[in-house]
């Protein structure tokens, strides 16, 4: 193992921490590989040998014998909802039930361990999860006296009963904004279903987390300003799901749903010590918005630009999902002849938009699963950069369920990165193939769920998980997009495991604007890494997960450590 002048730091320099006997993988292309890292502070000091490296060593480092376990950069979570997530840690979650009687009795479980939750919150219930459209008359059956609901795990449904729709006020329905509803029954009362956030956010603020869901929900700042003991309750939440996010060897987040409010908070935990991870957070334009309200996402890109909470882009959401019909198509869904929905902003105006914030020097981050919302944004980035010029924008589109294969290499062409969840793949981890395959007509298939296809196709790839949506666990993403089977009539759309490992940690940082911050192992960069529980070459991709993670380090700290942790010292 040779090390190079630039892996090594001057004489003299001795480390806080070494981690040797390691299989380290570096991400780093002029050193792919090494033995052993030492860190100094919050950064690496060198990369290189188990021999030169342990001249490093002084009385008081810290040497941690690896062992032959695999060390990589701390994993980049490109995509998750870490306040949500946190606050998902507290409620049931019935994904691995079917049918109103099993769900019946776990909530009634549940009720009795929580008997002053204002709100029995369900997560992950699929939409097939009784066997038929839910509806509040179905959840009345299983608890009437106290306000329940269960959430679709694409986050994007809520089926409440009627205590629960009573209590949030939304029983004889309420206005919302396009592509938001409370659906309503014939006898003129809400059924129970709430698509999208707004339609479900009264619910969510009943329950004492609506201050944490208005990125998402609104885009919008807490109005009252919060008391202390709600901005503690509220970093309460972001602590359980960033320390949730470090046991599984994630170091930055990238926080797809955000205001000022989000970063104020995450800069006191910074300011307190008591930040563990790296995030980034963005502006929520909504469609109701005019463009003056950019200036909000320039102030926050302003205010917050340091290694530890950051901003600077801005996330839209062009439509919904699949499962409930709401994600945007170029063709009908195959069981409703003359549905394709509708995009959340109409071309025209989210040309516009997207030309303003490039011009602004943001960057983009939108929401497409749908083959027709996913050419939209291509079509709004494409215009924004020929008003505005060519620059190193790295505009995102997160998911792209569903692609024309006229616009797969428009992604390389235009410099898009293509933010993707291996785990979201029907049949590839936890989401069934069916019902959510039929709603794609059969002939698409080889059109859907591309991560090979955008890569040959010269996409720039980020994977993540979207947690809570999927379990946050990269060990279980990375097993999911290397077993993943083709859907019939399509190609096998998996990646060679360094692929993998490259768009959880370097792809994800360079697609977040922070490859000088994090991602790689090298010299001067953030001493952000994560030891896995063994060495994950030589394990088979089916038994990744049960490797586990040993110990997660983020900027020099150690966030997460195991049990079996070998030490020299």
């Amino acid at each position: 193992m040779s090390d190079t002048v630039s892996r090594l730091p001057a004489s003299g320099t001795t480390a806080d921490l070494i981690l040797t006997n390691a299989r380290v993988l570096t991400m780093d292309p002029d050193q792919p590989r090494a033995e052993a890292v030492s860190i100094s502070g919050e950064h690496i000091l060198a990369v290189g040998s188990a021999a030169r490296i342990a001249a490093l060593a002084g009385p008081h480092t810290r040497i941690i014998d690896a062992n032959g376990q695999t060390l990589l950069p701390g994993f980049f979570e490109g995509h998750v909802h870490v306040g949500l997530g946190g606050a998902d840690l507290t409620h049931l979650h019935i994904g691995h039930l079917h049918g109103a009687e099993a769900v019946g009795d776990a909530f009634r479980a549940f009720a009795a361990r929580n008997p002053d939750m204002p709100l029995l919150m369900a997560q992950e219930a699929h939409y097939a999860i009784l066997g038929k459209p839910a509806s509040r008359h179905d959840l009345d059956a299983m608890i009437a006296d106290r306000p329940i609901a269960m959430m679709s795990p694409d986050l994007h449904t809520v089926w409440a009963n009627t205590a629960a729709l009573k209590a949030a006020g939304l029983l004889h329905g309420a206005p919302m904004p396009h592509g938001h509803e409370v659906v309503m029954g014939e006898d003129g009362f809400a059924t129970g279903e709430l698509r999208e956030f707004e339609a479900f956010g009264p619910l969510i603020a009943f329950a004492g987390e609506g201050r944490i869901n208005l990125g998402i929900a609104t885009g919008e700042e807490p109005s009252p300003r919060p008391t202390e003991a709600e901005r503690a309750a509220d970093k309460a939440l972001l602590l359980k799901g960033m320390q949730h996010c470090a046991a599984h060897g994630v170091t930055s987040l990238v926080n797809m749903d955000g205001n000022r409010y989000t970063l104020e908070l995450l800069a006191e935990m910074q300011a307190e010590g008591t930040l563990p991870l790296r995030v980034k957070v963005p502006f929520h334009f909504k469609p109701h918005m005019g463009l003056e309200a950019l200036d909000r996402a320039s102030a926050m890109a302003a205010d917050f630009h340091d290694d530890w909470v950051s901003s600077g882009f801005v996330k839209m959401f062009m439509d919904g999902v699949i499962d409930s019909r709401t994600a945007y198509m170029l063709q009908d869904y195959p069981d409703q002849p003359g549905h394709r929905a509708e995009p959340l902003f109409p071309a025209e105006r989210f040309d516009q938009i997207a030309t303003e914030i490039d011009r602004r020097g943001l960057q983009i981050a939108v929401h497409a699963i749908g083959d027709g919302a996913v050419r939209q944004v291509i079509d709004g980035y494409e215009a924004a950069r020929t008003a505005n010029g060519p620059r190193d924008s790295r505009h995102r589109i997160e998911h792209i369920e569903l692609i024309d294969p006229t616009d797969v290499p428009r992604l390389g062409a235009l410099g898009i990165t293509a933010s993707l969840q291996p785990p979201h793949a029907p049949g590839a981890m936890d989401f069934p193939l069916q019902p959510a395959m039929s709603y794609i007509r059969p002939e698409r298939w080889p059109d859907a769920y591309q991560w090979r296809s955008l890569a040959e196709a010269g996409a720039p790839l980020a994977f993540s998980s979207d947690w809570p949506v999927t379990d946050v666990s990269v060990l279980r993403g990375i097993a999911a997009a290397l077993t993943r089977q083709p859907f019939q009539g399509a190609r096998d759309e998996r990646l060679p495991l360094m692929e993998v490992l490259h768009a959880y940690t370097a792809g994800g940082a360079w697609a977040a604007h922070r490859e000088h911050v994090t991602g790689t192992l090298r010299p001067g960069l953030a001493a952000d890494l994560v030891l896995l529980g063994g060495d994950i070459e030589a394990t088979a991709p089916t038994a990744i997960p049960a490797l586990g993670v040993a110990l997660t380090i983020c900027g020099g700290r150690v966030v997460y450590e195991g049990e079996q942790i070998g030490q020299q010292n």
